[in-house]
């Protein structure tokens, strides 16, 4: 017999019901199959050993299976699946739920089953799967042909937003710029190209799930359809999308793998953005993990960080609005300022930054509850948490009221304008749904007294219908004598009247025997019966009509969920502007001075994390750089003595003033840098085969080549992977080049143990030189 033919004739050997499962898994073998049963999610076979070995669950086993051998089983709640999906798809794995989509009372034969929903690390968007504060994207990634330029996009599905973007220049470089950036959870690539981005950007995927998906899926002609049939438009070009195929590409492939996974269209995402890099500065993969702005170089947590220090926000949407801020500081002075005006009204009104805490600490995250909702993966809690963090929209409101002048600061008068308390919305889910609503929405009690009639009616009729019930007992006892009789409830056989042995002889002739135990017989008579299906059948149209009034919330709030996106962004945008200037005031912060000039001039700068952490004291120090007579200093002294924190400090002051915050320093007047680059410390790539002295070399390459007369350039001991008199002679010659202002004449600062460099002052234009005691 054929291996075909034999395999087909075991799955025939099972039951029904493990046929049906395996006919649902085929589909699905590269997911761990969630198939419900009853009130649990029960995994069979391989899943089983996989979940209960990852989720710490009891294996137990079911029928043998065709070979004689009993099938390995076990299974999670259903109403707690969402403290047990995380855990898998941390992990890498995937997750097909199926669920009963009949009415098992109604099946004729097997309940019919249906996977739902396939949850990978990048489409995962309720709360209980995700990390809070941040965002949860899904990256997906295509390369031309020639490698040298590439489409990616980023789909939240979680909060709705969608970006894309076309990556040009050092394309490796820029790719693990934006996987550091943006911190993806999935990266979706061309079936045949994740060899080649598995080699050649492998080190920045680490702890990202990589999914290869068809070639054809990525093509611009169908990828254009595909967005603008979900978008109903005409034409992508009113999304500042016309001629980049490449970003089009990139994201129709992650809107088609987004439709497969949910099984229906993500209705939320109602727009997509490109993300111009000429508006933002550019920091690179290198640039972010040498200063630590999101994670440190020590263990690669968010401990010691630039962000860390930063995000002392309230609201997720805060959190997320910092890290966009500070992973792309601006390049308009104008928008700079309009940021700094913000930080300085707050810096200086402490009583409104305590009002503005207090309000802003009881809002929830609306875009991930909105997002939900739309998928379908909502429930009455939802409501609730968007009812209360609306609610205080109202509070903000009066806030401004109170302080009319906060009106004559520019952004924070739009922000005002952005923000709408939604009264009638609120006022809405006030009257319909129940201060503390059950968390599933099939079962009942979540909506209030008095919101429908039609409620209201069944209500009372069945608890009348109860308390008849409750009355009966006592009558029964009266009726017929028998003190220890007692009327009672079980699923099986639904209510009855309980009569223990020695009183049967005083059971009346109208009572019909359902079912005898031990010590007792159990009876129903006809008005009970009666009684009981009306109950029963009360109760399953008071869950139906529940249900049905929660969806036409449901509704009602995503009509109107384009206010309510929009106001969550807005508060996102206060939340971080306030923790800006709380920060300012609380660490003695200074407002920046950022123009178009060439300057780079700071009096008492400190380090920002550093100063936080040292116990004796941060000393504070001076910088004057532009880009003509000091536009490259070499920074010598001893080991230990700062020149890396000296230029970390340098780096962190620009981007802090960039992104629009105050700054640490007396002083400061940045001209305005468009990037920053940085070559500080030793180390090596084994991964790629890589020594220390050829990583110094390629990320000097790539300063040579990238940088600008705008840019700002920090070099910690060029040429140290080499013998002393080469390095000397890399060192020599990086500083003529830089240095030339024909070239690239970019401020730099240059620290270096070869003292002989000290010499270039005077011989090479701009170069000057620093000493660190």
């Amino acid at each position: 017999m054929k291996m075909k033919e034999a395999a087909k004739e075991s799955v025939e050997n099972f039951t029904p019901l493990m046929r049906q499962y395996h006919r649902i898994k085929k589909r699905y073998p590269n997911a761990i199959l969630f198939y419900r049963m009853g009130d649990f999610y029960e995994m069979f076979f391989e899943d089983a050993v996989v979940a209960s070995k990852e989720l710490g669950i009891t294996l137990t086993s079911r029928d043998k299976g065709p070979d004689g051998k009993r099938i390995p089983m076990a299974g999670v709640p259903y109403h707690a699946v969402d403290n047990y999906l995380p855990r898998l798809v941390e992990k890498g794995y995937k997750v097909a739920i199926c669920e009963q989509v009949e009415d098992p009372k109604k099946a004729k034969g097997i309940v019919k089953r249906e996977v739902v929903r396939v949850v990978t690390p990048g489409t995962l968007y309720t709360s209980s799967e995700l990390k809070e504060h941040t965002n949860n994207f899904l990256l997906s990634l295509l390369v031309d042909s020639r490698a040298s330029r590439a489409g990616l996009a980023l789909l939240d599905l979680s909060t709705g937003e969608f970006f894309c973007k076309e990556v040009e220049g050092d394309l490796l470089e820029g790719i693990r710029s934006d996987l550091m950036k943006y911190g993806p959870r999935e990266v979706l690539v061309p079936r045949s190209q994740r060899r080649w981005v598995e080699e050649n950007v492998g080190e920045a995927l680490k702890g990202i799930t990589i999914t290869d998906w068809p070639d054809h899926l990525f093509l611009p002609e169908g990828s254009e359809e595909r967005l603008k049939a979900h978008f109903s438009v005409l034409s992508l070009d009113g999304f500042g999308l016309k001629g980049r195929r490449l970003a089009i590409g990139a994201a129709g492939a992650a809107l088609a793998y987004v439709n497969e996974t949910l099984m229906s269209s993500p209705t939320h995402i109602g727009e997509i953005r490109y993300l111009e890099s000429s508006g933002n500065m550019i920091l690179d993969s290198t640039t972010l993990r040498n200063l630590e702005i999101f994670r440190n170089l020590r263990d690669s947590s968010t401990s010691g960080t630039l962000f860390e220090l930063l995000n002392k926000t309230l609201t997720p949407m805060g959190t997320r609005a910092m890290r966009q801020a500070l992973s792309s500081p601006l390049l308009s002075p104008t928008q700079i300022d309009r940021r700094l005006d913000a930080v300085e009204y707050f810096r200086g009104h402490l009583f409104v930054r305590s009002d503005l805490k207090e309000v802003l600490k009881g809002v929830g995250d609306i875009e991930r509850t909105i997002s939900r909702l739309n998928l379908g993966g909502g429930s009455a809690r939802d409501l609730v948490s968007l009812r209360e963090s609306l609610r205080r929209m109202e509070s903000l409101d009066e806030i401004f009221e109170k302080n009319p002048e906060m009106l004559s600061v520019e952004l924070l008068a739009d922000l005002r304008g952005r923000i709408n308390p939604l009264s009638d919305l609120v006022e809405l889910l006030d009257r319909a749904i129940v201060e503390a609503p059950p968390a599933t929405v099939k079962e009942g009690g979540m909506i209030k007294e008095g919101f429908s009639e039609e409620l209201d009616g069944l209500k009372k009729a069945l608890k009348e219908a109860k308390e008849y019930l409750e009355t009966l007992e006592m009558r029964e006892r009266r009726r017929t004598g028998i003190k220890s009789l007692k009327v009672g409830f079980n699923k099986v056989f639904g209510y009855y009247i309980e009569v223990t042995r020695p009183n049967l002889h005083l059971v009346p002739k109208d009572y019909i025997r359902k079912q005898t135990l031990a010590s007792s017989e159990r009876f129903i008579t006809p008005e009970l019966k009666e009684k009981e299906s009306f109950i029963l059948n009360a109760q399953d149209k008071i869950e139906e009509l529940e249900y049905a009034l929660f969806r036409q919330l449901v509704e009602e709030v995503l009509r109107r969920s384009e206010e309510i996106y929009a106001t969550a962004r807005a508060i996102g945008e206060l939340d971080m502007l306030l923790t800006l200037g709380e920060l300012a005031a609380q660490y003695n912060y200074t407002r920046p001075r950022v123009d178009e000039s060439d300057e780079i001039v700071i009096k008492g700068g400190r380090h920002p994390v550093v100063e936080r952490i040292v116990e004796w004291g941060f000393v504070p120090n001076d910088l004057y750089i532009n880009t003509r007579q000091e536009r490259f200093i070499i920074l010598t002294g001893p080991n230990m003595s700062g020149k890396s924190t000296y230029m970390r400090q340098t780096a962190m002051i620009v981007i802090m003033a960039q992104m629009g915050s105050f700054v640490p320093a007396e002083e400061a007047r940045i001209g305005i840098v468009d990037r920053i680059f940085t070559r500080v410390g030793a180390y090596d790539d084994p991964v790629r085969g890589q020594s220390t002295f050829m990583v110094e070399m390629l990320e000097l390459a790539n300063i040579l080549r990238s940088a600008t007369e705008r840019s700002l350039i920090l070099l910690d001991e060029i040429g140290r992977g080499t013998s002393t008199f080469d390095g000397m002679a890399i060192a020599w010659a990086a500083v003529e080049y830089l240095a030339d202002k024909r070239k690239i004449g970019a401020r730099t600062i240059f620290a270096t143990h070869y003292h002989h460099l000290t010499e270039l002052e005077g011989m090479v234009e701009g170069v000057v030189n620093y000493h660190v005691a």
